[in-house]
């Protein structure tokens, strides 16, 4: 059974320029499963609330698929505090197969605490599958509202940090990408500064600086993987939380959150992309969620 631990955390606010402004001491209850071979999940747990899902049209980088916004309740629930990582991969991969095979390193960039990537939905649902046998608790994808409403913390700016975000809170590309003479990918965000360009992955929690449930990762670094078939818009999108699986595309699920290739405004809250259930890329991974 896992443990139930207090977990101590900072968070950092910025202005519209990105430079630094609130910074609270906050603290939360973490789940902790311990997978053996000194390698646990942590789980922050996820208070219970309604929010307001997607991004209005004055919003830099709204796009109409992130319309309209709708109230969204959603019940409390468990999400991993990062990404999953590769060493908490490798250990899952090594159980019993459930329905598919796992290769045991797929990353392309290799470090044990860097967050596992070239997964596939398959491949994470696989991931979750077998954690919940070995553990006997029903771990799974998170919805993709319970994505965005964890993401937002009770916030409604584009980030959580606020208006903006700099490449010293998030691992994401800060720089101008220009083809043919025109910026296709815009390095800064708002009135906030350009930045660097990591080009691969960072260790999970790098940043130390998490939203205000807890959690970290969710603006860059990889994007992440949601239960919910793709939908062009929320019209008609259910509004209890859970994933929205009729009427849509199931061959395409929803990715969530940029990535280290990502520009800022693919890494917004409200941003939402898609792939092909069985595509593996080198910037998407995911985490998990569960409910007790």
């Amino acid at each position: 059974m896992p443990n139930f631990v207090e977990f101590e955390f900072e968070t950092l606010a910025v202005d519209i320029y990105g430079q630094p402004q609130e910074q609270q001491h906050r603290s939360t209850q973490c789940l902790v499963e311990d997978l053996g071979e000194g390698i646990v999940l942590e789980l922050v747990g996820i208070p219970g609330g309604t929010f307001l899902m997607g991004a209005a049209k004055p919003e830099e980088g709204w796009h109409p698929s992130q319309s309209p916004q709708h109230e969204v309740a959603i019940a409390p629930f468990w999400m991993g505090k990062y990404p999953v990582t590769q060493a908490q991969w490798g250990v899952v991969a090594a159980l019993p197969q459930v329905n598919r095979a796992l290769v045991p390193q797929p990353s392309c960039f290799a470090g044990k605490k860097r967050p596992v990537e070239q997964v596939s939905w398959l491949d994470a649902v696989e991931f979750c599958e077998r954690l919940s046998l070995h553990t006997g608790l029903n771990y799974r994808l998170p919805s993709e509202a319970e994505w965005e409403y964890s993401c937002r913390a009770n916030t409604q700016t584009p980030f959580y940090f606020g208006e903006t975000i700099t490449t010293d809170l998030a691992n994401y590309s800060g720089i101008d990408w220009e083809f043919e003479g025109r910026i296709c990918s815009k390095g800064s965000y708002g009135k906030g500064p350009a930045g660097g360009d990591r080009r691969e992955t960072t260790e999970v929690g790098s940043f130390q600086s998490a939203n205000l449930f807890g959690l970290f990762d969710l603006h860059g670094n990889i994007r992440e993987w949601c239960q919910d078939c793709w939908h062009n818009t929320y019209e008609n999108a259910p509004t209890d939380g859970n994933a929205w699986m009729n009427d849509g595309d199931c061959s395409q699920r929803i990715l969530r959150g940029g990535s280290w290739n990502s520009g800022p405004r693919s890494c917004r809250s409200a941003a939402r992309g898609k792939m092909e259930l069985d595509a593996n890329l080198y910037d998407i991974g995911f985490r998990i969620a569960l409910n007790l």
